[in-house]
């Protein structure tokens, strides 16, 4: 039911859990008279369901086109000595924070890791924040996508277990409160994106794998 309520409402289900008190709050509070609060809760009630805000993605259909996990910025793009590229996106509070598989496959890791909670965009916060990472695989090319916590957000939800499929574009999972999210991708692909750049999760084409390998 509560997932059915969540999309109707656009709205991401493990936020119902948030909105749905804070409305009955302001509801009783209207009804009882208590119209300063009844103000407050509702503007609380909005502002916290527009942070759950779960909309809709035209997903590109090029197979060889890798999409953005996350919304946000881009401020990162680093080669790194295992043959792949990590490009970071810094979400903050006003983005929508749900996570898409940037390419379709099969999840064959899930690995969650304790860590710290510094301030996302700081370049460390990739190695040393708790954080949450999935390895998907697709005729063997793996895309590794990384939740990572922030100084508010410090709760990582992921959705999906090894051996789950995922279509590109797929949501699998969301951050609260302000976050980063970091994508591996084959340092063969051709990015199309540079540092700056604002990009939607599922919908912004990143880059573009070379044909070969069945893709």
């Amino acid at each position: 039911m509560g997932q059915w309520v969540a999309r109707r409402l656009c709205l991401a289900p493990e936020g119902i859990a948030f909105v749905a008190p804070l409305a009955g709050v302001t509801l009783l509070c209207a009804l009882g008279g208590w119209g300063l609060l009844g103000i407050i809760g509702g503007l609380l009630t909005g502002g916290v369901g527009w942070f759950f805000r779960d909309p809709e993605r035209v997903i590109p259909q090029d197979p060889r086109a890798v999409v953005a996990p996350a919304d946000g910025r881009v401020m990162e793009i680093v080669p790194m000595s295992e043959g792949v590229t990590r490009l970071s996106i810094f979400l903050s509070i006003t983005d929508v924070h749900i996570n898409r598989a940037p390419y379709g496959g099969k999840v064959t890791d899930v690995v969650y890791t304790s860590g710290a909670f510094l301030a996302a965009y700081r370049p460390e916060a990739s190695r040393s924040n708790e954080a949450n990472s999935i390895t998907i695989e697709h005729l063997g090319r793996c895309f590794v996508v990384k939740q990572i916590a922030g100084v508010i957000a410090r709760r990582i939800v992921c959705r999906v277990h090894p051996g789950d499929m995922l279509e590109k574009g797929q949501r699998y999972g969301l951050i609260r409160f302000g976050s980063r999210t970091d994508l591996l991708i084959p340092r063969e692909a051709d990015l199309v994106v540079q540092v700056g750049n604002v990009v939607r999760g599922g919908e912004t084409i990143l880059a573009f794998l070379k044909e070969p390998q069945g893709v």
